[in-house]
């Protein structure tokens, strides 16, 4: 197809790892990584009139990604959230409350970008609250009917519900989930079996496109009707940190999808991306141009 529209709706943040702040928040992150691997990526969110709101709108302008459906409003702080890292380089995080992105806006360029979207990747974090779980429904619903909605559940502290989640399954048309997150699922959905088989009612209720685990340095499993990808994953010798492995992941599948990829090659693509990701050092590496899709 030509090149894919792509946006990330939700958080906009700074991860902040000791003395050092790295711009992030898992949409943005998505729609970064997008725009590496070849589509035309938008970040849809909202930042505070400050220091950080400009710091990230010149980081993202520098990155080439858009910053025209990004929203700056007054009277709350830019996101930022305190990131913990251990030994092995996997993440933690501590998010702090009423914040820029708690209150969602969509500005003219985001309502306009709508009708040109082929894809949209959403979370449960910014749905935290009641006005930016409403604002992000209504933008859904503003979508061309070929639109995916990718719903990556990423599931924080304890900002988030079985009402929520199962919502928002509800919504999408694929869902991407790790494997602790999938046994919290499956207890919200009232499932049970084995990984596959636990995905395999996901998808036959919710009549999703795709389910896609992420399960470590044990690969992951891509589950649609009929269909299933098993990847062993790929094995990083030099891990800088884990933070926007799995955005990228959830980057190289949906533009792999809809570039027509078999279901074994979005998965060898997708963990391919994600092993180098983990290579690097913060949420948005700069990326090879080989590994463009």
């Amino acid at each position: 197809m030509e090149r894919p529209v792509i946006a990330g709706v939700g958080e906009i943040l700074f991860d902040i790892v000791g003395d050092s702040e790295e711009l992030g928040g898992a949409p943005i992150n998505f729609a970064y990584h997008a725009s590496m691997l070849g589509a035309e990526g938008y970040a849809v969110s909202t930042i505070g009139d400050d220091t950080r709101g400009r710091r990230a709108l010149a980081e993202l302008s520098r990155r080439k990604v858009p910053t025209s459906c990004i929203t700056t409003i007054k009277g709350y702080a830019t996101g930022y959230v305190l990131a913990r890292v251990d030994g092995a380089g996997v993440a933690s995080y501590e998010f702090p409350d009423d914040i820029a992105w708690d209150h969602l806006a969509i500005n003219d360029a985001a309502a306009e970008l709508a009708s040109r979207l082929d894809g949209v990747c959403f979370g449960s974090l910014v749905q935290r609250g009641e006005h930016s779980r409403r604002v992000l429904t209504d933008y859904l619903s503003m979508l061309p009917e070929k639109a995916l909605k990718i719903f990556d559940i990423n599931l924080r502290q304890n900002f988030y519900s079985a009402e929520v989640v199962l919502g928002s399954i509800a919504l999408a048309d694929i869902i991407k989930l790790n494997d602790d997150e999938l046994q919290i699922l499956a207890e919200m959905a009232a499932i049970s079996g084995s990984e596959q088989e636990i995905l395999d009612q996901l998808v036959a209720k919710h009549d999703l496109t795709l389910a896609v685990l992420t399960r470590g340095d044990r690969g992951s499993l891509l589950v649609r009707r009929g269909e299933v990808s098993d990847h062993p994953g790929i094995r990083t010798e030099n891990i800088g940190d884990t933070i926007g492995a799995g955005d990228a992941f959830t980057a190289a599948t949906v533009i792999s999808l809809l570039n027509n990829y078999s279901l074994d090659d979005i998965n060898e693509k997708a963990n391919r991306v994600a092993a180098w990701v983990c290579s690097q050092k913060g949420a948005m590496p700069e990326m090879p141009s080989s590994f463009k899709i």
